[in-house]
């Protein structure tokens, strides 16, 4: 087996819908091409937005489509203590800070205006923490898979939050966090969370974690152009046997893999054997959408 480690991190939200399966499946080639491994992490920071049930839904899902993961699955919720820890890290060095300022306050502002850097606006109302991006590595860049060179100054994009005012852990410190504790070397995900990496290459950086090599993927939308997502109610994928074979050949013409017509109806098996021989990253375009096919 190579050093190669990639992983897919679903918030369970909602069932995966097409774009979700084509974000796995890409991941998933991606690490299997390599001959690495494959990790399932379910991102349920934010038990509110994750309905009971859902990540045995999504687990039955990747599994239906021959999506079959390595070793244990990881849950966010269980990693308070990881995350606490990072966060103090952060404080000490001055990189984190306490904000109490609502978003109400600074809404006439592209983003948040820092005012709680140097001490707490509010000192008697519930704080969340914040990332101070003018004291960490700028600016930072990294090279894409698909897109390129990649060149950001973070304090352009605000002091992110890392933990909510409800005591709820926010995604930008969790997912690094994770990342590193996982090995990961490879990131393949949507091209939406671009714009979140200088983020995290600001907290790699800071908390001395390694930063993986990432490849965002075209989003997926609908014939309206909106993108494919649960909040939008995308529409599950399906589980009857002949329409998980079409919808996997379909997800496979949308990463522009041009897998054989011959293949269609193929098992889901076969289709995955064919694919990952001849998985190549290079076939996809630098685009920011793929419309959705109609399978």
């Amino acid at each position: 087996m190579s050093g190669y480690r990639g992983r897919f991190a679903p918030t369970p939200s909602g069932p995966l819908h097409f774009g979700s399966l084509v974000a796995a499946l890409a991941s998933f080639l991606d690490a299997r091409h390599a001959g690495g491994e494959w990790l399932l992490r379910i991102e349920d920071v934010d038990p509110p937005r994750c309905p009971p049930g859902t990540s045995e839904t999504i687990r039955r899902q990747l599994e239906t489509y021959g999506l079959h993961w390595d070793g244990e699955i990881r849950y966010q919720h269980a990693r308070d203590v990881a995350y606490q820890a990072a966060l103090e890290r952060l404080a000490e060095t001055g990189l984190a800070y306490p904000c109490s300022c609502s978003r109400k306050e600074w809404r006439d502002y592209p983003i948040y205006p820092g005012w709680c850097r140097d001490g707490l606006r509010h000192p008697h109302r519930p704080v969340a923490w914040r990332l101070r991006t003018d004291r960490g590595p700028r600016p930072v860049g990294w090279q894409d898979r698909l897109f390129g060179e990649q060149r950001f100054d973070p304090v352009d994009f605000g002091d992110v939050v890392l933990k909510r005012k409800e005591g709820l852990w926010a995604y930008q410190l969790a997912v690094v966090v994770d990342d590193a504790d996982q090995g990961i070397t490879d990131v393949v995900r949507g091209v939406d969370l671009l714009d979140n990496t200088p983020w995290q290459l600001q907290l790699q950086a800071a908390l001395g974690m390694a930063t993986p090599r990432y490849l965002h993927l075209p989003l997926i939308v609908a014939a309206n152009g909106q993108k494919l997502s649960k909040q939008n109610l995308a529409p599950a994928l399906p589980t009857a046997p002949g329409a998980v074979n079409r919808w996997l050949h379909e997800a496979l013409i949308a990463l522009e893999q041009q897998p054989p017509a011959t293949l269609r109806e193929a098992p889901v098996a076969e289709q995955l054997a064919h694919a990952i021989a001849r998985w190549d990253p290079a076939r996809l375009r630098a685009q920011k959408h793929h419309r959705m096919p109609r399978p």
